[in-house]
């Protein structure tokens, strides 16, 4: 077949498959124009889904006629400075944007130069430019686009429904308003409530305002900042504490430049920060801003720039880990607000379902009941009656709390002072503010989990060794992988060589262990080492090991503990990192304030 020139109609519609794939992606072009265009104030209207209508107004710098009749040529822009693709300081640049909408559907430009009297109106169908009119509006710009790609009708087969195409449009607007939380955006749709989100203040405040109206007040509640430099990047941002997890990554949210990405560079270096903090598949919080030289990323390499391309990969990288990791430290023992509020729903709920209940039915009865006849002794009736409430305003026992279990210069802690333990689990705290639960199994764990990391990172976990080597039987593919890691084991202070088949003796254990279910422990790092395989790095070996001998390590749930070694418990948390949750990232206590415990019963 010979070579051929396309046409300029094809061409167009080619470029249109590459920029425009769902109305979402109209959306994000004609917002970036009205960010570059220095807008404050931003409005987005949609009607069935985005196909039969895009309205995209600003109050942005506007167009005079010369530059609105280029406005919708292809490769026309004025972002560039120059030609030098590697200095580009703005969202759009390419140029391509207008001319590919308006070669797929029905394009409308209303622009008005700021300053000047006079609005024109410029209107495009299906690549076909119509001659440039006088028209009303404000100063700025509103682009209508209608009929979405009624010029390849076969790309409608591929959209969703009107639902799913307008959440996918309030997704980029999002993304775009977490970044510019000095602009104000406005979402209107025809199957929801309009999105309002007026313009902040500037610094951490004011983004984190931005946050709140998109992330909700949850994760404003979670949120620690974020700050790091090195090497002339950047980061900013605000991370959820490990308690604030997710099954998918939705709510995790990466920008280069004020640009929006999706980067597996990025992801990759969140998943190494929060690699021992929260459950394997869950993903946490979080919005992360990098800024940076822009020579030193390419975000020219995807048609719709969603991925980038660092000159120094690595330096991004560990910058995003250390902040990550700094911030999480700074935050102690804290543990996510939410499971507290959660806990006084459940309770409110419950009570509710109580007081609503309706009593039993009384019962019938076919025949009269007989009743044997004697007479009624009322002597001493009233007295009868009376006594077990009379005496109610006076102690019936010794009513005074044990100073040695609740002394009050505790109650001033961060995890107050310790009060009881129920079902032999769970210590009940007191703070002057609040009442605190903690999960005694849970809270040791992640204590016996820092121990041992700080051990390792020192020269090696001490060990204890046995009298009498425990054999352990397990199955020869267990035993094999076991024997395979004994170097690993090793350096945990554990011990062990192959027994024979489909066994080990185990010969040292780390000494902070103490007494442990030997047994218990070996089958459960066997288990975990094949289930793992070879996929993962070493670290996350290491700490995955880690993680299984300080669950068995630590104070198992059902041991009565002393006030001494609750409190003791209490203190050694908030001095601990990350003591807010397990090593399976479950929260290790649960915060009631006072507040809303008195609310529950109608003191406020």
């Amino acid at each position: 077949m010979a070579i051929r020139q396309l046409p300029p109609e094809t061409v167009n519609r080619i470029a249109a498959g590459e920029v425009i794939e769902r109305p979402a992606s109209v959306v994000k072009e004609l917002v970036e124009n009205a960010i570059d265009a220095q807008a404050r104030e931003i409005e987005v209207v949609t009607s069935g889904g985005g196909v039969s209508l895009i309205r995209v107004t600003d109050d942005g710098i506007g167009m005079d006629p010369d530059d609105l009749r280029l406005s919708v040529e292809r490769h026309a822009t004025s972002k560039l400075n120059g030609d030098d693709l590697l200095d580009i300081r703005t969202l759009g640049f390419r140029g391509e944007a207008l001319p590919s909408i308006g070669s797929v559907a029905d394009l409308t430009i209303v622009s008005r130069l700021r300053g000047s009297d006079e609005a024109y109106a410029l209107r495009v169908e299906r690549g076909h430019k119509r001659p440039l009119q006088p028209a009303a509006g404000n100063p700025g710009t509103r682009v209508e686009v209608r009929n979405l790609f009624s010029a390849t009708p076969a790309r409608l087969k591929f959209l969703r429904s009107d639902r799913a195409e307008n959440l996918a449009i309030m997704d980029v607007v999002k993304r775009l308003a977490m970044a510019r939380p000095d602009v104000g955006f406005v979402v209107v749709t025809e199957d929801r409530a309009p999105l309002r989100m007026p313009p902040t203040s500037g610094g951490p405040g004011g983004l984190l305002q931005r946050l709140g109206h998109i992330m909700g007040r949850t994760f404003v509640d979670d949120a620690l900042e974020v700050a790091g430099e090195r090497e002339g990047i950047r980061l900013t941002g605000f991370a959820g504490l490990p308690t604030l997890h997710r099954p998918d990554a939705s709510q995790q949210f990466l920008f280069v430049n004020g640009r929006p990405v999706r980067d597996k560079l990025l992801v990759g270096a969140l998943r190494a920060a929060y690699s021992d903090l929260i459950p394997r598949g869950r993903h946490p919080l979080l919005a992360l801003f990098i800024d940076l030289d822009p020579r030193q990323v390419d975000v020219n390499v995807h048609p719709t720039k969603a991925e980038v391309r660092f000159r120094n990969p690595a330096a991004v990288r560990a910058l995003i880990v250390r902040a990550l990791m700094e911030a999480l430290q700074k935050a102690g023992h804290r543990a996510s607000s939410s499971g507290g509020a959660a806990a006084i729903e459940v309770i409110a709920e419950r009570s509710a379902n109580l007081a609503s209940a309706q009593p039993p039915p009384m019962r019938r009865f076919d025949t009269a009941p007989s009743y044997r006849a004697s007479p009624p002794d009322l002597r001493g009736f009233a007295e009868a009656v009376q006594a077990p409430l009379t005496a109610i305003d006076q102690p019936s026992a010794e009513v005074h709390i044990d100073d040695e279990l609740a002394p009050q210069d505790l109650l001033d802690r961060p995890l107050g002072a310790a009060r009881c333990q129920i079902h032999e689990t769970y210590i009940i705290a007191q703070t002057r503010t609040s009442m605190i639960i903690v999960d005694q199994h849970a809270a040791h764990e992640r204590l016996v989990y820092e121990r041992m990391k700080a051990m390792l990172a020192n020269g090696g976990v001490a060990r204890q060794g046995l009298l009498i080597p425990e054999i352990v039987e397990v199955g020869e593919d267990e035993a094999e992988a076991l024997a395979e890691h004994a170097d690993e084991l090793a350096e945990f202070g554990l011990v062990l060589e192959r027994f024979g088949r489909g066994a080990v003796a185990v010969r040292e254990i780390p000494a902070l262990l103490g007494q442990t279910d030997v047994q218990g422990l070996i089958r459960d790092l066997a288990a975990d080492i094949l289930r793992e395989g070879t996929h993962i790095s070493l670290k996350e070996r290491l700490e995955a090991v880690c993680a299984t001998m300080a669950c068995h390590g630590s104070v198992r749930a059902g041991r009565r503990l002393t006030a001494a070694e609750m409190n003791a418990l209490l203190r050694e948390m908030e001095a601990t990192p990350f003591a807010g949750q397990c090593n399976h990232g479950r929260p290790t206590y649960v915060e009631l304030a006072l507040s809303d415990i008195e609310r529950l019963f109608g003191r406020r």
